[in-house]
């Protein structure tokens, strides 16, 4: 437990949360993605479509590491 002096840092529980989220979604869009493609249409159209929606994973993590990074430099200024 924190001391009852120090004063809480939502902007650290913020990060930490929308980091866990974003892991949250790759892991579905991914696995779960990939797993439904699979049982759908078989093991070579999940493996394709396991390439795509992991570039689609990427994208996400480009556009969120843009945001991190314009947070970052708004805070400074």
């Amino acid at each position: 437990m924190s001391k009852p002096d120090q004063p809480t840092d939502t902007r650290k529980i913020r990060r930490r949360s929308e980091q866990i989220e974003l892991w949250l979604v790759l892991i579905l869009l991914i696995v779960v993605g990939g797993g439904l493609i699979g049982l759908i249409w078989g093991l070579q159209a999940a493996l394709v479509g396991g390439i795509c929606l992991i570039s689609g994973g990427a994208f996400i993590m480009l556009l969120w590491a843009l945001l991190v990074g314009l947070e970052k430099f708004v805070d400074r200024e």
